[in-house]
């Protein structure tokens, strides 16, 4: 099995007290926990990746667990997600999805087996490239008013040989959101759409 040999961990968390407009009762919180870990596959094709996936589930618990954490561990205030990666230069694209089932099926896991599909984003990058990491809402993705995004970045990474794996929550929608649409305490929650 593959091994991904963790270089550098960091979690982000943000206040969101008004974006212009009148401060909400309570702002949104955001975060992000990045993890940069060795590409087993950089400089190379690899006719077989699978099994990475599996070796990745651990670094998504833990990358999921330390986010909660920073966002207070009540995990029925998070209601937003999604994941991303950068490829470091020696990697290709679909090394960033390796993180699909292992990011994504973990933070499902922790936040009650959410149902929405968690958005993603990906992409080869150089050092210091940024990522803007799509959120959506847990259990519906028709609710507007929690289509965002956070921009992540490491300064340091990744390098060439090296991926860059994110988790992204959010708790609470837009600050000031007011495009309509399925809002937040009329989702059903039974097909993660509406």
């Amino acid at each position: 099995m593959p091994e991904f040999p963790i270089r550098k961990i960091a979690v982000l968390t943000e206040e969101i007290l008004h974006e212009g407009g009148p401060a909400p009762s309570t702002p949104r919180r955001r975060g992000a926990a990045l993890a940069l870990v060795r590409n087993p596959y950089a400089g190379g094709y690899a006719p077989e990746l699978q099994s990475g996936m599996e070796a990745l589930k651990p670094l998504g618990l833990m990358l999921t667990d330390r986010l909660i954490a920073a966002l207070g561990g009540d995990i029925e205030a998070i209601d937003g997600y999604g994941k991303g990666a950068i490829v470091g230069t020696e990697g290709e694209i679909e090394h960033g999805a390796l993180w699909h089932v292992p990011g994504g099926y973990a933070m499902r896991e922790r936040l009650n087996d959410t149902k929405a599909i968690v958005p993603s984003a990906m992409k080869v990058g150089a050092f210091g490239a940024s990522l803007d990491v799509p959120l959506g809402h847990t259990n519906a993705a028709y609710v507007r008013s929690h289509f965002d995004a956070m921009t992540v970045s490491m300064p340091d990474g990744p390098r060439p040989d090296e991926i860059l794996f994110c988790l992204a929550m959010a708790c609470g929608p837009r600050v000031h959101n007011r495009m309509g649409g399925l809002a937040a305490e009329d989702v059903k929650g039974k097909d993660g759409l509406r």
